[in-house]
């Protein structure tokens, strides 16, 4: 009788062989032949056959015949089973990461998703990810926002303007108007990198001194991927 551990191990390389199956034929516009992706894989043809007939069970558009070749045709999403054991271990620590050093509602969104992809894992996978031993350390004191940080990432999603109470390092208090692009997560602190319409320039704002928040339902002029560009090639970038 074979060790329960082996047959886990058979279970995973298969799950890994078709998810390369998939992303080969993706990389091919026209049929291959079967003997190509066998020889690829390094299974024989006749894994291969079974193979391709296992991702059509699961819904992948895949056409052709032994001795004419296969192609997949555009608009298959990959299952959750076809995660490999490291891009599950990767997940669980992201989730576990922002679980701990994010804002409470962004906790509990990455909790859930992870809940949702164990909730349709194959067995063997879901022990897997119920069992990875990777771990966050408690994040050191950080300072504390008065101000509901999903609303900023709301406006990042939207490229809607920001109006917002700042309060500078020497505790002077102004009003701006911001386009809001990305939202940092540091140990210490949480940085909001936007367009600020008084300075006409981009700046950086420390979200624990933002004391006051409001979304405006105007979108900025602009589109976000333009001008996180620009950010990233300008100085306060660096």
């Amino acid at each position: 009788m074979k060790h329960p551990d082996h047959l886990a191990n058979v279970f995973m390389s298969r799950t890994e062989r078709l998810f390369t199956l998939l992303q080969t034929l993706r990389h091919h516009r026209f049929p291959v032949p079967g003997a190509s992706l066998a020889e690829e894989l390094g299974v024989s043809l006749r894994t291969l056959y079974r193979d391709i007939a296992t991702l059509q069970a699961q819904g992948a558009n895949i056409e052709g015949e032994p001795g004419l070749g296969y192609v997949l045709r555009p608009g298959f999403m990959l299952p959750p089973l076809m995660f490999t054991a490291e891009e599950i271990e990767a997940l669980v620590l992201g989730s576990r990461w922002v679980a701990k050093r994010t804002d409470t509602p962004l906790g509990n969104a990455a909790k859930n998703a992870l809940a949702k992809i164990s909730a349709v894992l194959p067995a063997e996978l879901r022990r897997t990810l119920d069992s990875s031993s990777l771990m966050v350390g408690t994040p050191s004191l950080a300072e504390t926002d008065v101000v509901d940080l999903s609303i900023i990432r709301q406006a990042i999603r939207g490229e809607y303007k920001l109006r917002i109470g700042y309060r500078d390092l020497q505790g002077n208090a102004t009003q701006r108007t911001i386009w809001p692009l990305a939202l940092g997560y540091f140990d210490h602190v949480r940085m909001l990198a936007g367009w600020c319409e008084v300075r006409r320039d981009f700046r950086h704002f420390r979200t624990d001194r933002i004391s006051a928040l409001h979304l405006v339902q105007d979108r900025y002029p602009r589109s976000k991927q333009e001008l996180l560009k620009e950010w990233r090639a300008c100085d306060a970038y660096q």
